[in-house]
């Protein structure tokens, strides 16, 4: 019993280990990062926009709120300084006709008050600017313009973060497992995908990239080559009527890199099949790119997907996405090379061939019959 769950925990921790090495997870992310990057960290603030864009939701909160913060903080100190300097604080005992740049500044917490008040444009009526000094007047009108930029750009960022593509992609589904199996008398690997939403993908196009380590005959090793891997649907790759789950295929044929494997080798191979989903969004016209990966322990050679979509008694087309992933093991051919032999054989049993070292020879009929 002990040895059997130590094989079956040795096991799992290979299987993980082996499911890590992956350059793009289910979901779509890329596990990948940049060593020894010569250029300056400085580049990314040039583009700040986008930096600010791929912050997670974290670091952008803490920015937003440190912003905001910071300037109502540094505005305060501003004003604090422009009463102490103008004597306007309580400890300089002003006279009755003394007139301060700011009524009702008594210290920094009054003052940082103000600052917020004028920043966010609250104007309780209480705390006002005088016309006795141009200084509280340049301050107040420079912040005013520093605020408005502020809070645009802020809020602009949020806005855009939210009302990003990324989030439409999360509502587009692929299958847990890729298939192999005979479809129309040819060998393909099939893949299932669904639009979670009624809204369509405007100008869908679906492709792959297989990825997997080679060496060129010059001796040459180049990790992640990628290969094209062409998907279609019955209608094409492009354009695709995207209401309900497709599924795409790749013909296993002579110019595909499936073309040599076969059933018993499949998981001794080393690759991943990377699929994309290409399309924009209906409702923002935004482009959006959905992606996943699959490796040679989710490839199942030898299965078709179970139906998924059905009619009811009302006419209405019903999606059962518990099957959506679901296999049903099929009779398929070991390779595709023995799929392409047995048509041949076939379409030669359906000739047929003249022996060229056949030759008819006349036999002439004489009688030994004499009357």
């Amino acid at each position: 019993m002990f040895s059997y769950l130590r094989q079956r925990f040795t096991s799992h921790l290979r299987e993980r280990s082996r499911r890590r090495a992956r350059l793009v997870s289910k979901d779509g992310r890329c596990n990948i990062e940049f060593g020894n990057v010569e250029q300056s960290r400085f580049v990314f603030l040039i583009d700040i926009w986008t930096t600010i864009l791929d912050l997670r939701w974290r670091y952008k909160m803490t920015i937003f709120i440190s912003a905001f913060l910071g300037s109502w903080f540094l505005f305060g100190l501003l004003w604090y300084v422009v009463a102490y300097i103008h004597k306007d604080l309580p400890e300089f005992n002003p006279s009755i006709n003394h007139t301060p740049c700011v009524e009702n500044i008594n210290g920094l917490t009054s003052a940082f008050l103000f600052s917020l008040e004028t920043q966010v444009t609250i104007g309780y009526g209480f705390r006002c600017v005088t016309e006795q000094c141009a200084t509280a007047i340049f301050l107040l009108i420079f912040q005013s313009i520093l605020g408005v930029i502020i809070n645009s750009f802020m809020c602009g960022a949020i806005l855009a973060k939210i009302s990003r593509s990324k989030n439409r992609a999360k509502t587009i589904t692929f299958s847990k497992n890729a298939v192999i199996s005979k479809r129309g008398g040819k060998l393909c690997l099939l893949i299932r995908v669904a639009n979670l939403r009624k809204s369509l993908l405007i100008g869908s196009h679906i492709y792959g990239k297989l990825l997997k380590t080679t060496i060129t005959p010059e001796g040459e090793t180049i990790i992640l080559d990628q290969v094209n891997i062409e998907f279609v649907v019955d209608a094409g790759n492009e354009n695709l009527f995207f209401i309900s789950p497709l599924t795409i295929y790749h013909v296993i044929d002579k110019n595909s890199p499936f073309f040599h494997m076969a059933a018993e080798t499949l998981l001794q191979q080393d690759f991943e099949l990377v699929v994309f989903l290409d399309g924009t969004v209906e409702a923002t016209s935004a482009t959006c790119q959905v992606r996943t990966s699959y490796i040679p322990e989710e490839v199942l050679w030898g299965y078709r997907f179970a139906p998924i979509v059905s009619k009811t008694k009302e006419g209405k087309y019903r999606v059962d996405f518990q099957n959506f992933s679901k296999t049903v093991a099929v009779e398929t051919p070991h390779c595709a090379f023995c799929l392409q032999n047995e048509k041949e054989a076939k379409a030669k049993e359906k000739k047929g061939y003249d022996n060229p070292g056949f030759v008819l020879s006349e036999v002439s009929e004489t009688s030994d019959t004499k009357m």
